[in-house]
């Protein structure tokens, strides 16, 4: 057992499977500099020595190395590729929404389109371009898979299992969970680190995981929010009210049947997200547990998101705009003792 971060064991999986399948290749824009940071924050670093012919610099273009990508898929690689910034996916969204998405169904099965697609999300200071949360657009996308990895322990299994599937599967990992340091250490990080086993280990998609157990509510919450969900838990707990977390690292398959037990149990739902309120994760959640699951409530499902607002660049209206721990436990106080 070795303890790392989320970018150090994402470097450590990327290294591994890129030793048991020479298919598998890292594309993007500066992931392998010589002396530079391994990608904008640095889970590429240093592997450039290691594996030169297989770490592809690229121009600033997104839609281009989508595109190499998606014919080096087509042709049997397993390529893995990088954008600085979860933003920047709007860039190619054709090459994602009208090939990689869709091939394997306008193929009738025959071709496969087995690439990773890797982002950063969150708030992290850096103003409205580069702070966007992106799994509410990409959930509608058919045909891509989306996975949430917010401990290194499922950054690594989830990693695992997308670059061996032959899936198109993006990766969303959030800024503050990194765990880097140095030239890209992150104000206001939250320890994501975890003891990663040195035997091989996948962690399926679909499959959620109950981070707390509690009685009194159950609250949904993916990378950064589950850990504000989590230091919420540990506060209410103090005041005698008990929070089941559940954090679903899977949101396209997402696992319902977790869910629902939970609830079953608790009566109670919230999900907490980063991205704003409508259209977002918690909205397609609630529809679905209202449409199934409705008559193990006892109380309103409550979501706790960003405003419908574009993140702000100050520092203070940052604050106000991402979902904190004492707001939370306020919302949670308002449901419980109702």
């Amino acid at each position: 057992m070795q303890k790392m971060g989320i970018a150090e064991a994402l470097r450590m999986a990327i290294r591994q499977e890129m030793a048991r399948d020479e298919r598998v290749f890292c594309i993007g824009e500066d992931i392998a500099i010589p002396g530079g940071w391994g990608g904008a924050f640095t889970v590429t670093l240093g592997m450039e020595k290691e594996f030169s012919h297989r770490m592809i610099n690229t121009p600033i273009s997104e839609a281009g190395f989508f595109g190499i990508a998606c014919g080096a898929a087509l042709m049997g690689m397993k390529p893995i590729a990088d954008v600085q910034y979860a933003d920047f996916l709007f860039c190619a969204m054709d090459q994602i929404c009208n090939n990689i998405a869709k091939l394997r169904y306008m193929s009738g099965g025959k071709l496969n389109v087995p690439i990773v697609m890797r982002a950063p999300v969150g708030v992290t200071g850096r103003g409205s371009q580069h702070a966007q949360n992106m799994e509410t657009f990409f959930m509608p996308l058919q045909g891509v898979k989306i996975v949430c990895p917010a401990t290194a322990y499922d950054a690594v299994g989830l990693l695992r299992t997308a670059v061996r599937g032959q899936d198109p599967v993006m990766i969303f990992e959030h800024k503050l969970l990194y765990g880097s340091k140095g030239a890209r250490a992150e104000s206001g990080a939250i320890d994501g680190s975890s003891e990663i086993p040195e035997e091989d280990f996948t962690i399926p998609f679909g499959q959620a995981v109950v981070r707390r157990c509690g009685d009194d509510i159950t609250v949904v919450g993916t990378l950064l929010m589950m850990h504000k969900c989590l230091q919420a838990a540990e506060q209410l707990q103090k005041e005698g009210i008990s929070v089941e977390v559940i954090d679903p690292r899977s949101l396209v398959p997402f696992d319902y049947v977790t869910l629902k037990k939970s609830i079953a149990k608790t009566s109670r739902l919230m999900i907490v997200e980063e991205s704003p309120k409508r259209s977002g994760i918690g909205a397609e959640i609630a529809a679905t547990i209202a449409e199934e699951a409705v008559d193990l409530l006892n109380a309103p499902i409550k979501r706790i998101a960003a405003p419908d607002t574009i993140v702000p660049f100050s520092p203070p209206m940052e604050n106000f705009y991402v979902p904190q721990v004492q707001r939370i436990c306020n919302e949670i106080r308002q449901i419980i003792l109702k």
